[in-house]
């Protein structure tokens, strides 16, 4: 029995590397030198800028912001770039005010590429980049019909879809959850994935799935994993973002009083592991992964060479590795890991087609 309202591994993930992209032209030459070195064979440093805007969950959400950040630097690291206008940075998004103000000031400081993290950046990367041709930007989970836009979209349909395998394999309640942010193309995705995975394994498990309206919000999502794990549900997948942060809370306060209770949270977007240390044990099963921050490199050094793929939607699945499980540290047994990677196998082959909308 589905119930849903709208309140508001292998499994260890592959090891991906940063150059799966097959990128396609460009229309914006970057008019700088490459980076190399000089006559003395000292390492110069690049000339190519890049920076983010993040949404409202910030870099230290644990996970969809986060991993941008860290492909941020990741790539500032690898190409001898320092903080600030002349290498890589970020402004932080408080609220969706903040969002154009944020993308402007960011243009006015003459960054090559500028990222927006979120889908719900969208509209104002599609009113900014139509002002500022001359300037590249990518959208991380949207679509942006600009030429000077890359938009970057993943299949975190095939991701829920492996939490929901894993959900169903270690219910002893035959009841899980699924707590969304808001109610947008990206989560639902993610939803649908998880509630086709678990009926994959057993079509008599019982799906609660909420929304919580927010990402921003830890107090929604640990109200909401309280009443479901209160009801019975006793594996949790949360797609929400900051907010997803306050299921763990709610996990680990159980988890302390009842050690021996079976209470389980599955991760989203980064390898949420650290979230759920509780003394010597940890309530984390694994983690949805979405691999923001090999895109961000991937982008950044197509534009840095002078073939940004503006004007382009980029999807990475399954089979591109920029999705999948994050490593379960043995709190899934081994029969049921075989059981995972069976359905990944089928999946990255596309014998199994995941669907997109609940």
């Amino acid at each position: 029995m589905l119930k849903k309202s709208k309140l508001g591994l292998a499994l260890s993930i592959m090891l991906i590397g940063s150059a799966f992209l097959a990128a396609c032209g460009s229309d914006k030459d970057t008019g700088k030198e490459e980076e190399g070195t000089t006559g003395s064979g000292e390492e110069e440093t690049s000339e190519f800028t890049v920076a983010m805007v993040t949404d409202v969950g910030g870099i230290d959400d644990k996970s969809f912001n986060q991993s941008a950040w860290k492909g941020i630097q990741d790539f500032g690291e690898a190409n001898n770039m320092e903080r600030g206008d002349k290498g890589f940075d970020y402004l932080q998004s408080n609220d969706d005010t903040d969002y154009t103000p944020n993308l402007n000031k960011l243009v006015q400081r003459d960054f090559d590429l500028i990222f927006g993290v979120g889908f719900i950046i969208e509209e104002a990367i599609d009113e900014i980049s139509s002002q500022r041709p001359d300037t590249n930007f990518t959208i991380i989970d949207g679509v942006v019909e600009q030429p000077n836009v890359a938009s970057v979209l993943f299949k975190d349909q095939e991701s829920g879809y492996l939490a929901g395998i894993a959900a169903a394999l270690m219910t002893e309640t035959n009841k899980v959850g699924f707590v969304g942010g808001m109610d947008i193309p990206v989560i639902e995705r993610f939803e649908a994935g998880f509630i086709a995975g678990v009926k994959e394994i057993n079509d008599e498990i019982e799906i609660q799935s909420e929304y919580t309206g927010a990402f921003d919000k830890a107090e929604l999502g640990k109200a909401t994993a309280s009443l479901m794990y209160s009801s019975g549900v006793d594996v949790v997948f949360h797609a929400a973002g900051g907010t997803g942060n306050g299921v763990f809370a709610e996990a680990k306060e159980r988890k302390t009083a009842d050690p021996d209770a079976s209470i389980w949270v599955i991760g989203v977007d980064s390898d949420q592991y650290e979230e759920g240390q509780v003394g010597d044990e940890n309530i984390t099963l694994t983690s949805a992964m979405k691999r923001v921050d090999n895109a961000v490199v991937d982008i950044s050094e197509l534009a840095k060479k002078g073939e940004f793929p503006g004007g382009e939607t980029v999807v990475y699945g399954l089979a591109e590795e920029g999705v999948g499980l994050a490593d379960s540290r043995g709190a899934i047994p081994e029969e049921h890991m075989k059981t995972i990677e069976e359905y990944m196998e089928k999946v990255s082959s596309g014998e199994i087609e995941v669907p997109e909308k609940p």
